[in-house]
């Protein structure tokens, strides 16, 4: 594998780049008696059933209820985010997905910014740039010029 797209921080042995900050989102059904807020209050998240996106590692979701000392209790975990969204349409519960995950998405849902916000980074790792394939090495000076590519490690 020349490189791959994760969520940052990764593997120390990696060489990791920054590219983006994926804002979190909560996703609500359309009918939800919170639908009008302009921010969803994080303490709320407590009071209705919760579906978990779970992939693997610790949750970007799990740091939030850290932070602000929610007591979530969840009712689901996939790692399907679009199970997430039909589930969330369906009126089962609600969830927290990231912004990029939420484009174009055909769910009858809506989105709404927490009131303490919260992102994932997201960064390309490689093994070793230096031993990186052109293609790897075109897109690196790609990003540079694209914005300001920032070496994680």
């Amino acid at each position: 594998m020349d490189c791959g797209f994760l969520r940052l921080p990764a593997h120390p042995d990696l060489e990791t780049y920054f590219l983006e900050q994926d804002k979190l989102l909560v996703v609500l059904p359309e009918d939800h008696a919170l639908a009008d807020c302009e921010r969803f209050l994080v303490k709320a998240l407590a009071d209705y059933p919760f579906m978990l996106l779970e992939k693997g590692a610790k949750a970007e979701i799990w740091e939030i209820f850290e932070r602000c000392q929610v007591m979530q209790k969840i009712h689901f975990a996939t790692w399907d985010d679009y199970a997430i969204m039909s589930m969330v349409e369906s009126g089962l519960g609600i969830s927290i997905l990231p912004r990029l995950i939420l484009r174009r998405v055909p769910y009858r849902i809506i989105t709404k910014e927490l009131d303490v916000p919260a992102f994932r980074n997201i960064g390309l790792a490689l093994g070793s740039k230096k031993n990186s394939s052109l293609a790897v090495k075109r897109f690196l000076e790609y990003m540079e010029y694209r914005q300001d590519l920032i070496s994680v490690n």
